[in-house]
């Protein structure tokens, strides 16, 4: 049997609002054990509506290793001054009695988990066997060793039901054994509190290009048909899906350029949608995906 760690602390246990009067136990006395990420916000701010949940989703996904306090500053504004909330939402992730990291306004829900990731780190890397075993599983992923990185994945969330990471990999997993369905059903087990993590959304972005390479034309035809007429955006469209089916991923995110420097708007917007679902199934520092986005910004912002 792998041993995986103790299971994680529930939901409840890793969220909660505060006050003036439990501010110092809840964040300054908590912090200094684990590391406690603090959300000010108010019932009037939109962003809020947003981030907070987003928040939650990562800090609980995270597994005991951080915490989140809630400071509603419309009722609490003596702690807003005192930290100099200026406005909201304002995030402070705090250590050992000291806000150590921070952000203001929305943000991704890449960099979201970025953040949390961070700050759950704050208190050292986790040594409870899970990401010993997670690590392993991506290895035996990457190797070709799917059915064994899939029991693994699967035996994480035995241990942990709300690991983001093992949810991705095992949805991974299946769509490398091309069990699109099977893939499919477990994306929509996900957890609602982990349904926006960074893992979940590469899972989610591979499954979709491998259900549209399952629809993929001849890439000889395609060309062929682009080359006769380079204004055809929706032949220039079926010849990326056709080429990231078959491995050629810069191929692919080239020709999506291409029609999205011809016609940002054909089909609403489909090019630019497409390559960031191409983007999203990779790890963000992937040559592929940093020199598809330098270009495509190149071209939003010429």
């Amino acid at each position: 049997m792998i041993e995986l760690g103790q299971t994680p602390a529930p939901a409840g246990d890793l969220v909660k609002d505060t006050s003036e009067a439990s501010f110092m136990q809840d964040v300054i006395e908590t912090s200094q054990t684990t590391p406690v990420i603090v959300d000010f916000w108010a019932p009037w701010c939109g962003p809020c509506k947003t981030l907070g949940p987003a928040l939650e989703s990562a800090v609980t996904a995270a597994g005991g290793r951080v915490k989140m306090v809630k400071v509603n500053v419309d009722e609490n504004q003596s702690i807003a001054g005192q930290l100099r909330i200026q406005s909201i939402p304002t995030v402070y992730a705090f250590w050992e009695g000291q806000p150590v990291d921070g952000f203001q306004g929305a943000i991704s829900p890449a960099e979201i988990a970025s953040f949390v990731e961070k700050a759950a780190n704050l208190a050292g890397e986790p040594d409870n066997g899970l990401a010993d075993a997670l690590e392993a599983a991506e290895q035996m992923l990457s190797e070709g060793a799917v059915v064994d990185a899939a029991q693994t994945y699967a035996a994480v969330l035995g241990e942990d039901a709300t690991n983001a990471v093992a949810y991705g990999g095992l949805i991974r997993a299946h769509v490398a054994l091309g069990e699109l369905e099977h893939a499919a059903g477990i994306l929509a087990s996900v957890p609602e509190e982990i349904s926006a993590a960074a893992e979940i959304e590469a899972a989610r972005a591979q499954l979709e290009l491998a259900e549209q390479a399952a629809d993929a034309g001849p890439v000889g035809e395609l060309k062929a048909a682009v080359e006769a007429n380079p204004g055809d955006h929706q032949a220039r469209f079926d010849l990326a899906l056709a080429l990231h089916a078959g491995g050629e991923v810069d191929a692919a995110i080239d020709e999506l350029l291409d029609l999205f420097r011809r016609d940002r708007e054909w089909n609403d917007g489909a090019a630019k949608t497409q390559l960031f679902t191409i983007f999203d199934a990779l790890k963000p520092q992937d040559p592929s995906v940093l020199r598809g986005r330098r270009k495509l910004s190149s071209m939003i912002f010429a």
